[in-house]
């Protein structure tokens, strides 16, 4: 996905989900380890490896956010969940070292959006994610506003291709702010333009023209 996604999506990170954002929706198909506590009658398919047609208990399978959300509520719990390797604490000692050198699109395009969403599960690491997302945020942000000001003819494709997609919002919005303000220094924004609807005007009167 490229910068120009929805940006109130972007900007919105409540473990309840923006129905709208399309960043969301992505996000939330990541998959989460489970183990089902109850078995689940007619939902055999979802795990080709099964025999019977339905999910027995002590099952272990990878589920969409959405999904694992929904059988892991406060009402009724048909699963437990695991964290995702990258958010536990092994990922988390690495980020402290060094937050700049990791790829975190490799581990998900949706890094952050998705970790908040973990947060919606009552477990016990949950604080330590929610400290973890923040430090990690904190510790790039500057390299990435800093590449976003130096970013003269160089390929766009290779200096974004650590981030994930909040972080390329913010490097191509760090961007057009250093486009802007030099064409504030420069007065760029002040020289008369003819529009493109004159424009298009007057080269459709001169093919007129030649035309009679």
């Amino acid at each position: 996905m490229s910068s120009s996604h929805d940006s109130r999506g972007s900007q919105n990170f409540e473990a309840t989900g923006d129905y709208f954002s399309l960043d969301d929706i992505l996000a939330t198909q990541e998959r989460i380890p489970c183990t089902f506590q109850t078995e689940v009658l007619n939902l055999g398919y979802i795990d080709p490896s099964l025999d019977s047609s339905n999910i027995p208990k002590g099952t272990k399978l990878e589920l969409p956010f959405w999904l694992a959300k929904a059988l892991c509520s406060r009402r009724k719990q048909c699963v437990t969940i695991d964290l995702p390797k990258h958010y536990k604490e092994v990922y988390r000692d690495v980020f402290n070292a060094d937050a700049n050198v990791v790829d975190l699109h490799k581990l998900g395009p949706y890094f952050y959006r998705f970790g908040s969403h973990l947060l919606h599960f009552e477990h016990p690491e949950s604080p330590d994610i929610a400290k973890s997302l923040l430090k990690v945020f904190q510790a790039r942000f500057r390299d990435i506003m800093d590449a976003s000001q130096n970013a003269y003819d160089q390929d766009m494709s290779k200096m974004t291709e650590k981030l994930d997609e909040m972080e390329k919002v913010i490097f191509f919005h760090g961007q057009k702010g250093l486009k802007d303000l030099q064409m504030w220094e420069t007065r760029e924004g002040e020289k008369i333009k003819i529009s493109e609807m004159v424009i298009n005007h007057r080269k459709r009167k001169r093919t007129h023209l030649d035309e009679s």
